[in-house]
């Protein structure tokens, strides 16, 4: 869309376990539009939302919906019926990133690096006795494993396993939050956050954040959202050829799965300066203390202008 004035719809909060991230997020870039001059329409989504968008008028409608909805394609298939222009990435590309196992077997099937995993369904594991299995996994990509469900954001749900023993409940945890799971190997080293504004090849990948978790051993959910818990280093100090190389990955990943207008890839970068594609997010949270804002700023691009950037990235 122009960088004309307009009426924006900001989607925020919705039903997932990241409500309350998300309403965060909305809050700020609700503030922000209107800063730059647009009406601000703020919807919470639930059955009413498209007499809500029909009766509201907007030209636009620009997404903070972290996890389930926001982030699996499901709003877009919806503003995509009614031919509302949106911000970030389509239904395909969602539903590519939000399945981490999905995205890591796309990843790893074109040649990129992405730590050694499995997958796994409930079904598999109630009607299929794949529990029996678990001391071979355990064999092929321990000896310390991250249990993951599979679809989901702010690490909620994930456990480092470092006993075999341990790796039952862990997988009963992860299972609370989604109906499938992902058994990674643990990749000790440094957490990455790449961001990348634009479409494919050609897209922009800001400067790299390091999370470094101030009395966790990783950057889990407290971490991410408490002020104070994690400090941050923007740009990373990395030599230039591993921050060209970490840039570059990021890139890659963002064109291969399609995704566009925004994507925060997350990269665990190991003892040798190797970088491990982790996951990809298609709606990165603009908190005071996420990450994208973070980068965007040590580009010079400061919080109203990289929601105006995401703005005009909108279509239909």
């Amino acid at each position: 869309m122009s960088d004309g004035r307009a009426t924006v719809a900001v989607l925020h909060g919705g039903r997932s376990l990241e409500r309350a991230v998300s309403l965060r997020s909305g809050a700020r870039v609700a503030a922000a539009l209107s800063r730059l001059g647009h009406e601000v329409l703020t919807i919470d989504p639930g059955p009413a939302l498209v007499e809500e968008l029909i009766a509201g008028a907007p030209q636009a409608a620009f997404i903070t919906l972290h996890g389930r909805d926001g982030e699996d394609g499901t709003v877009q298939s919806v503003l995509e019926a009614i031919d509302l222009p949106y911000t970030g990435s389509g239904p395909a590309a969602c539903q590519r990133c939000i399945d981490k196992g999905l995205a890591k077997r796309l990843i790893a099937g074109a040649g990129l690096p992405t730590p050694a995993f499995r997958t796994l369904t409930e079904d598999a594991v109630r009607e299929l006795g794949a529990a029996a299995a678990l001391d071979r996994v355990w064999e092929e990509i321990g000896p310390q494993i991250v249990v993951k469900p599979a679809r989901g954001g702010s690490a909620l749900g994930v456990k480092f396993v470092r006993d075999a023993a341990e790796l039952p409940a862990a997988m009963v945890g992860a299972f609370s939050y989604d109906d499938g799971i992902v058994l990674e190997r643990f990749v000790r080293g440094r957490d990455l956050a790449v961001a990348v504004l634009g479409d494919g090849a050609d897209a922009e990948v800001l400067p790299i954040v390091e999370a470094v978790p101030r009395d966790r051993d990783f950057y889990d959910y407290e971490a991410r959202y408490e002020i104070g818990r994690t400090s941050f280093e923007c740009p990373a100090e990395l030599p230039d050829e591993t921050r060209a190389a970490v840039g570059e990955l990021a890139r890659a990943v963002h064109a291969l799965l399609g995704c566009r207008g925004v994507s925060r890839v997350d990269v665990m970068l190991d003892e040798a300066l190797e970088p491990w594609v982790l996951e990809v997010n298609v709606v990165p949270g603009m908190t005071e203390t996420s990450l994208l804002p973070q980068a965007a700023d040590a580009a010079g691009v400061r919080f109203d202008e990289l929601v105006a950037r995401i703005l005009a990235g909108a279509r239909a």
